[in-house]
């Protein structure tokens, strides 16, 4: 029996991560694994609980096979490591924080991939990256314009296995609409 692999995607700011720390008890009560992936950020940087690596041990941990999928977004080189195969084939589901621009890799290496797209209203994920302070205006306008460019051909190109998830509302009721399309 093989498991199924969830892709979480969305962009910076939909709270993929929010998402993935309020469902985790009760994911792990289903069986269903997140993985932590490997980020060459210090482990300290804001965001998600991440392996913080340097680049060179990227670099090493990739020359060695350590990683099932990698790439690199926004200066940062990312890796999910290869226990997620022998959770899969042990039969588990497992769920994965990746990445839109990597979706057509995730899905050569893993033709069954289940996408979950994370989305947001423009207006509600412009306010959340406000309020980050990362970014200038001019820059989240130019994210939020990106953004809607990516969804609509993630949405176009990926029918097949495809969930979008609305996270505009309470993270409560996102939570519930997650374990209803895992259970659909």
């Amino acid at each position: 029996m093989t498991g199924r692999l969830i892709y979480l995607i969305g962009p910076s700011g939909s709270g993929k991560d929010s998402l993935l720390d309020a469902a985790r008890a009760r994911l792990a009560e289903r069986g269903c694994c997140i993985v932590r992936r490997v980020i060459t950020r210090s482990a300290e940087a804001v965001g998600e609980a991440a392996q913080g690596v340097s680049p060179e041990q990227f670099a090493a941990m990739q020359a060695d096979g350590a990683f099932a999928l990698s790439w690199q977004a926004n200066g940062l080189s990312y890796g999910i490591p290869t226990v997620i195969d022998e959770w899969l084939a042990a039969g588990r589901d497992v769920l994965v924080n990746g990445s839109r621009a990597h979706l057509a890799h995730a899905r050569a290496r893993y033709p069954a991939l289940r996408v979950l797209l994370l989305t947001v209203d423009q207006a509600v994920l412009r306010q959340r990256l406000i309020a980050r302070g990362r970014e200038s205006l001019a820059e989240i306008e130019e994210r939020l314009a990106r953004n809607a460019r990516f969804t609509t051909e993630v949405i176009s190109g990926n029918a097949s296995g495809l969930f979008v998830l609305d996270n505009s509302g309470p993270l409560a009721e996102s939570v519930e609409r997650l374990m209803q399309t895992l259970d659909a």
